[in-house]
């Protein structure tokens, strides 16, 4: 594990950055960060749920094969991108073998390569791929989010887990919504992370909730409009159920979405 203050590109926490033990903690932590720099800060330490905790740190002591020369992050992963962006994407979670190895959401894994070319192909990313932190990626009115920070195992966060995480999303939103006009989310469980945070972070949500699917679009009276889109996982781009046409459909949408009137 990359201890905080280290030197870790992009790392925003020090060995004085208060660590959040529980999930009561979470919230008063994310509640009381003065900035979107501490909630990343804050979070990216945060030690609330102890199988997550217990489940990035094995993976970061015993790596991949293909990665064992290298030094994993084994933290949780913020949120990365624009302070004041014009696009939000949303996840769900970082993956064991590559945000929770980089230390920065979707970078060095087969869904980065696929969502980096996508924003990349709509003007939001400065070069169609990232492989680690500090390798000059650079993302365009645009920021990267998730609803758990930590991996988790199998990729199945449980809902005691993203309860206790979610108060660091909706710090996060607290901060970027003003600006933003468009959120592309990514997979039913980022659907169904997302809309409990809106509506805490202040934005009004349908009553019904809306329900997620690829292209589906809602916009929020007082908030961002909403565009659904299948997630970039393996399981999704391998059989053809995500494609790079449709994936460049969403962001195209989004792009025109994130323009000023």
């Amino acid at each position: 594990m990359i201890p905080p203050g280290s030197g870790h590109p992009g790392d925003l926490a020090d060995l004085s950055t208060p660590v959040a033990s529980d999930a009561g903690e979470v919230l008063r932590l994310a509640q009381d960060a003065p900035d979107l720099a501490s909630v990343d800060a804050r979070s990216t330490v945060c030690r609330a749920c102890p199988r997550l905790v217990a489940w990035r740190e094995e993976v970061a002591e015993v790596k991949r094969a293909s990665f064992r020369q290298e030094r994993y992050w084994g933290r949780p992963v913020s949120g990365w991108g624009a302070a004041h962006p014009r696009v939000l994407v949303m996840g769900l979670a970082p993956a064991a073998h590559g945000g929770n190895r980089t230390g920065r959401i979707f970078t060095g894994d087969r869904s980065g390569d696929w969502l980096f070319a996508a924003l990349h192909r709509a003007g939001l990313a400065r070069q169609a791929a990232s492989t680690y932190a500090g390798d000059g990626q650079e993302l365009i009115d645009t920021r990267l989010t998730l609803g758990v920070r930590c991996a988790p195992p199998d990729n199945k966060p449980r809902p005691a887990e993203r309860v206790a995480c979610s108060p660091w999303l909706v710090a996060e939103l607290r901060e970027v919504l003003p600006t933003t006009a468009a959120i592309v989310v990514l997979g039913g469980f980022g659907w169904t992370a997302l809309l409990p945070a809106l509506a805490a972070a202040g934005i009004p949500v349908p009553s019904p909730r809306p329900r997620f699917g690829h292209g589906v679009e809602v916009a929020l009276p007082q908030g961002p409009t909403l565009l659904g889109c299948y997630h970039v996982s393996q399981q999704n781009t391998f059989t053809g159920r995500l494609t790079e046409a449709m994936l460049d459909q969403v962001f195209a949408r989004a792009g025109e979405l994130a323009r000023p009137a």
